[in-house]
């Protein structure tokens, strides 16, 4: 059954619980629930909100996913730090707890998975860049591959599973780099699934969509839907963009997808119960 969601980071300015009714009322099936400072801050979260909205979830028959993309929630100065990458331990840490509370989190809305990328290293690296030297990527692959095993040890025991999203300017920008660390996290490889955003693969190139797609589908746990205009990492409203969004739709359906296709317009906060509702006009001609 098709679930198109939405991440709550296109809805800033929204109580959650209203965000929650918003959706629903306009036909979304799901919540890409994106805890930040504030209403919901992943790391105290009020255990009364908690089970309120895991209450109207259920209520409203929305399924839930948690993403962990909230900019400055671990750091007021350092977008997105610290990673999973950083130098010292003590940071890395730091962004191992916050993912063991964003899973504890999920646990407690019942929630079925968190989505994680990998963050910027320190120099700017993208380990899946064509032509990258294996010797200035190889300590940031072990620092990440380390850190991340706890990770997925505490989202087992939790019951929540863990998908991972490739983002473009990000260490981890593309699938081929998602597979790589598949593969050196050995039988624990498994465990990891995919977030694939569709828009990201026109930023990096990684086309047709379609085909991408089909390689991954076995892989695909998450999916955020979005547009892209000649390769520029800006997130638009369908339509505006070079994304095929009905080819990316039926490729979805061929795969047998059966997760969440969320929303993801975190630009357009501003106008979030409209952009929302015109989304969901785009996805219904595109179905």
């Amino acid at each position: 059954m098709t679930c198109f969601g939405y991440n709550t980071n296109g809805l800033a300015h929204h109580r959650l619980s209203d965000a929650f009714t918003l959706l629903a009322e306009l036909g979304y099936g799901g919540v890409a629930l994106t805890p930040d400072v504030g209403e919901l801050d992943p790391l105290r979260p009020a255990p009364s909100l908690v089970k309120a909205l895991r209450a109207q979830a259920e209520d409203l028959g929305l399924r839930l996913a948690i993403e962990t993309g909230a900019r400055f929630v671990l750091d007021p100065r350092r977008k997105h730090r610290p990673s999973l990458l950083e130098a010292a331990a003590h940071e890395r840490e730091r962004r191992v707890d916050f993912y063991r509370r964003s899973i504890d989190l999920a646990h407690g809305l019942g929630a079925s998975l968190v989505s994680i990328w990998s963050g910027c290293a320190p120099d700017p690296t993208a380990a899946d860049a064509p032509g990258v030297e294996r010797d200035r990527v190889e300590p940031l692959w072990e620092r990440f591959v380390t850190a991340l095993v706890p990770v997925l040890d505490h989202a087992r025991d939790r019951d929540v599973l863990i998908a991972f999203e490739p983002e473009p300017g990000m260490f981890i920008e593309r699938p081929a780099g998602y597979l790589e660390l598949v593969r050196r996290l050995a039988h624990r490889g498994a465990e990891l699934g995919l977030t694939l955003d569709v828009g990201h693969l026109l930023v990096t190139g990684d086309l047709p969509v379609r085909s991408q797609i089909e390689a991954l589908a076995l892989r695909l746990m998450h999916v955020h839907l979005d547009d892209i205009k000649d390769g520029v990492h800006e997130h638009r409203m369908f339509g505006t963009g070079d994304l095929d969004l009905a080819d990316t739709l039926s490729a979805l359906r061929a795969v047998d997808y059966k997760g969440m296709m969320a929303v993801e317009l975190s630009r357009d906060s501003h106008r979030g119960a409209d952009a929302a509702a015109e989304a969901m006009r785009h996805l219904r001609r595109a179905s």
